[in-house]
């Protein structure tokens, strides 16, 4: 089968990496995707073991047009009956830049009435559409002329893991995170700390990592379950290797806010997890925090000012680079940011910057790296 595996922006070369390590072949990346060769033991392996993926999908048609009379006559012509019974439920999501629509819910509705009138015409009665829960899933996309027609494997995007039990104050999206830390190289023995843990997102995508945990464990169902051609028995043994593949947590992994509410949610979060004996939670200020000279590794997503007030931000990055500098001798710190303006007053040079997005949000991630204070010359960090 041909796949796509869609991601956020920024992420792709990580995706491409686990990918080919859950068994995927051909693989080539594009803007926030790659597409892959798969059988169907590997798309099950896919959504259940991806940390990176947002979904996979499997493209069943693709075609130009020059209308919306065009996109109904090739939708008609997908034989749908291979996919729906007339008794499923389906949606469509579209995805639409093309001038040919003027609203993206009308290429959807089209692609719905090709789909109801092939099976009125071949059973006499057709499937229903239901946009809350349906049996098929289906993605529209649509750049310009060009069409793609896919049925989505996941369902449920693959971001919401299932453990998150407390959303907390803008959470971090899980996929976000788990890239993040598959970004810095980090070796799951050295000491993670996570001092502006929110709702802990940064600190439970870790320990999943370094316990090679498959974060699919804590889903209950994938869009896949409903295909006429699902396996159950496929399904339980690939489950159930991923699972087997689990190791012991050895590395150090810490969590904090000064938020009290915050930590709770944290709390409620890690435990959720399973991970409450793995991962330590505690309510501190960065702003005073002295971590003991060694090895490690720190995730750092502080405050935006859209959506919790710090007060003067240039201030407030200023007092985190001189923590940074003072508080985390030999430690290796990534920050993620998308205040450009205050990033100026940290006083720190990044040895690494790269750009993701964190929802609509530009961001920066920037790697930063503290020397041990029996270093005299510090002026490399700023």
């Amino acid at each position: 089968m041909k796949l796509v595996a869609k991601t956020l922006y920024g992420l792709e070369k990580v995706l491409e990496k686990e990918l080919l390590s859950l068994g995927a072949r051909d693989t080539v990346t594009g803007n926030r995707a790659v597409v892959f060769s798969a059988n169907l033991e590997t798309l099950y392996a896919v959504n259940y073991g991806s940390r990176t993926a947002m979904s996979v999908l499997m493209p069943i048609s693709e075609f130009s047009i020059s209308s919306s009379d065009d996109l109904y006559r090739r939708a008609s012509g997908i034989a749908w009956e291979k996919y729906l019974n007339p008794d499923d439920t389906f949606s469509v999501v579209p995805v639409v830049n093309s001038d040919l629509f003027r609203h993206t819910g009308y290429a959807a509705l089209v692609v719905k009435d090709a789909i109801a009138d092939r099976f009125r015409n071949i059973s006499g009665s057709r499937p229903s559409v239901d946009n809350a829960d349906p049996a098929i899933l289906i993605n529209l996309h649509i750049s310009h002329n060009r069409v793609t027609i896919s049925l989505d494997s996941s369902g449920i995007p693959l971001y919401k893991r299932g453990y998150r039990v407390d959303q907390g104050l803008a959470p971090l999206n899980e996929v976000l995170a788990a890239g993040m830390i598959m970004m810095s190289g980090w070796d799951c023995a050295v000491p993670l700390s996570d001092p502006m843990c929110g709702s802990g997102t940064i600190s439970v995508e870790a320990a999943l990592l370094a316990g090679r945990i498959p974060p699919g464990r804590f889903r209950k169902s994938f869009g896949f379950m409903r295909w006429k051609n699902f396996d159950e028995e496929l399904f339980s043994v690939v489950a159930e290797r991923l699972n087997q593949a689990a190791t012991p947590i050895t590395a150090s992994i810490s969590a904090g806010d000064i938020s009290e509410d915050a930590v709770e949610s944290a709390r409620r979060n890690i435990e959720a997890a399973g991970l409450a004996d793995v991962v330590g939670v505690e309510v501190h200020d960065f702003m005073e925090m002295k971590l003991p000279e060694e090895e490690g590794i720190v995730f750092l997503n502080p405050p935006y000012e859209e959506r919790i007030i710090t007060g003067d931000p240039a201030l407030f990055y200023g007092k985190m680079g001189t923590t940074l500098k003072h508080g985390f001798p030999g430690r290796e710190v990534w920050l993620l940011t998308h205040n450009r303006e205050a990033l100026k007053h940290i006083g720190l040079k990044p040895r690494e910057k790269h750009m993701l997005f964190n929802g609509q949000l530009e961001v920066l991630y920037l790697k930063y790296e503290m020397y041990r204070g029996s270093r005299k010359n510090v002026g490399e960090n700023g």
